[in-house]
């Protein structure tokens, strides 16, 4: 799992885990969160998930992080966006496209919002502690955010995508953090590709995540 496994599965056009339409998921809550319809989000492990083009259509400036350029030029051309290049990314008209390891990302300011349906649960429980400290630290005091996860037996498939289940969502995202579970669908009907895996149960939730208004340590 480390920077080749994911530069390698762009590469090869391994992703089954893309999806062409928006999530529902994504359509149905993310007007809990509250926010302006101007309000920065910060999309991490973006890769070129067109539900950041639901984002920005809601008039969210978008901030995605992917580690694969190839990744980026794909969304880009795919749909026709007018973005510039630079050292750091892709840029323009509301987009702020960053190419590189998300665990050494600098962002100019904090954001007050986040979209994750991808990232957390690409990871494998060893890198999900650093995934969320990461997070926390680039996000704004009483930020908040959208979660989707998946819970199966991981005895039953290797991931990615991994089982996170709802204790450890809890724990993650504790101390100067609130979970809440929004909905909770099984969706292996849906999902024949991981029937075909063995799998005897999936189960999709959503989770809101909203931080303190005021900055804290997570370990106080």
């Amino acid at each position: 799992m480390d920077t080749d496994f994911w530069l390698q599965r762009w590469q090869k056009n391994e992703i089954g885990f893309h999806r062409h339409e928006f999530h529902p998921l994504l359509t149905r809550y993310w007007r809990h969160l509250g926010l302006e319809p101007a309000a920065p989000v910060l999309v991490p492990l973006c890769g070129k998930s067109r539900d950041m083009l639901w984002l920005r259509e809601q008039g969210h400036t978008v901030t995605g992080v992917e580690l694969s350029d190839n990744a980026l030029a794909q969304f880009i051309q795919e749909n026709s966006l007018p973005v510039t290049r630079s050292n750091a990314g892709y840029h323009g008209d509301g987009w702020n496209l960053v190419a590189g390891d998300w665990f050494e990302l600098e962002l100019p300011e904090p954001m007050p919002a986040f979209y994750d349906r991808a990232a957390l649960i690409a990871l494998p429980p060893a890198m999900r502690a650093a995934y969320v400290e990461k997070l926390l630290a680039v996000l704004s005091p009483g930020a908040t955010g959208l979660l989707i996860t998946l819970e199966y037996r991981q005895s039953d498939m290797n991931g990615p995508p991994f089982s996170v289940l709802a204790d450890e969502v809890l724990s993650l995202f504790s101390g100067p953090c609130h979970a809440e579970e929004l909905e909770r669908t099984d969706i292996l009907s849906s999902e024949p590709r991981f029937a075909e895996k063995g799998l005897a149960r999936l189960q999709e939730v959503a989770w809101r995540i909203e931080l303190s208004p005021s900055p804290r340590s997570r370990h106080q």
